[in-house]
């Protein structure tokens, strides 16, 4: 009878390693699953190792490659799927390369005996501290399709979100950016054309066009330090905020800048309360929840330090809502709604609740800005080009008058 080499974990999450004979592959994984564990890799005797690993060449793996490679890894360990063979062929068949190499190595990895969530923390640019926490809570509790349904969930929520807010910045941005060329154009090689006419027949201008011209000759005289200038204050404002005073005063700025800062804030309350349910309903402790939000936060440093003293709070005894409360940083509805899930015992659900609220709110924003937007640009620059045209034309005008005399 045919021996097979398996590696599995109990109830506990401790892994062991042995060898079972069974007349194939499916009646061995059969054995071991009657008998309670969860299968890492099992294998004939005579196929030890895992060759043909490719070691990771780094690369961009987007959100949406995570939700999918999620979801079907949590398919296919539902589906009694060992789960070195599932990662292996999730590897070899990933149509993102980056992704790709890196699950072949930890599927190397978890062969060895080693845990899957410990695989994943070799790899930070690709798994988050909330995968990692996601998946070993779900391992630890013998959950883990579930885990990874839950962070396939999360992911495709997160996109989703992010998707709505590209789409409505896309169209503005790109009318913007069509009309600042217009804009140009006409400063830089129109306007100074027709002043050099102007010149040439000594009118005397209108006030507009007076400082049309001279706004147009000041840009053209100068277009290399301007240009010199703004790539001197991106990078200037780019060293600002990469230090801490920096960050904390830019943080500070967009989370009080008026109508934009609301909406700032309600998707970083919205993202906190997703990643915060999902963790919590995972079972995830509450500390170590508030450490992964903790890294999710990091371009944030308000933010970051306001959850660093909840969990100093937390730590030392005090309720979570009582912890976010005295932050001063979250509103009264978050901190009130989880003070009653506390009390009735239902925090992941009042959690999930205030996190559908948020988002009904980006949305309904996002809606309206998309509405509103398009309109007051178009009038916006439309009536800048007017001017500039209307300022080029009355000397035009003037002239005719004076060639009809």
């Amino acid at each position: 009878m045919p021996k097979y080499v398996y590696t599995v974990q109990d109830a506990q999450g401790n892994a062991s390693t042995g060898m079972i004979e069974a007349g194939d592959e499916d009646q061995a994984v059969l054995v071991l699953q009657n008998k309670g564990y969860f299968i890492l890799s099992i294998q004939p005797d005579a196929e030890r190792g895992l060759p043909g690993f490719k070691k990771s060449t780094g690369g961009k793996v987007s959100g949406q490659a995570l939700a999918f490679f999620s979801e079907q890894l949590a398919t296919l360990l539902a589906g009694g799927v060992p789960l070195v063979r599932a990662l292996s062929l999730l590897g070899e068949h990933n149509s993102n390369k980056a992704l790709s190499n890196v699950v072949c190595e930890i599927a190397k990895e978890v062969s060895a005996g080693g845990a899957l969530y410990k695989a994943l923390e070799k790899h930070p640019k690709v798994f988050n501290s909330l995968w990692v926490s996601l998946v070993q809570a779900g391992e630890m509790g013998g959950q883990l399709p579930l885990a990874l349904r839950q962070i396939s969930e999360y992911t495709q929520k997160q996109e989703a979100l992010k998707g709505k807010i590209i789409t409505a910045v896309a169209y503005p941005a790109v009318l913007l950016t069509m009309s600042i060329g217009v804009l140009a154009y006409f400063v830089l090689y129109i306007v100074p054309v027709f002043a050099g006419i102007f010149r040439d027949f000594k009118l005397e201008l209108p006030f507009i066009t007076e400082v049309v011209v001279i706004f147009s000759e000041g840009v053209a005289n100068n277009i290399g330090l301007i240009i010199v200038a703004a790539m001197a204050a991106v990078f200037g404002f780019k060293f600002y905020v990469s230090t801490d005073s920096g960050r904390m005063s830019w943080n500070r700025m967009v989370m009080s800048m008026p109508i934009f800062g609301a909406f700032y804030n309600n998707v970083m309350y919205e993202r906190l309360l997703t990643t915060m349910g999902t963790l919590i309903q995972s079972g995830v402790s509450i500390l170590n929840t508030i450490t992964v939000l903790e890294g999710a936060f990091g371009k944030n440093l308000i933010v970051q330090k306001a959850l660093k003293d909840v969990k100093n709070e937390v730590a030392s005894g005090k309720s979570i809502s009582m912890a976010f409360k005295n932050t001063g940083l979250f509103p009264g509805l978050v901190t009130e709604m989880m003070w009653m899930g506390e009390e009735s015992g239902k925090l992941p659900d009042i959690i999930k609740t205030l996190s559908s609220f948020y988002n009904e709110q980006i949305n309904q924003f996002i809606a309206r800005f998309s509405s509103m937007i398009d309109p007051i640009l178009i009038v916006g620059i439309g009536g800048i080009i007017a001017v500039i045209v209307m300022s080029v034309f009355m000397p035009i005008f003037q002239l005719s008058q004076i060639s009809g005399k």
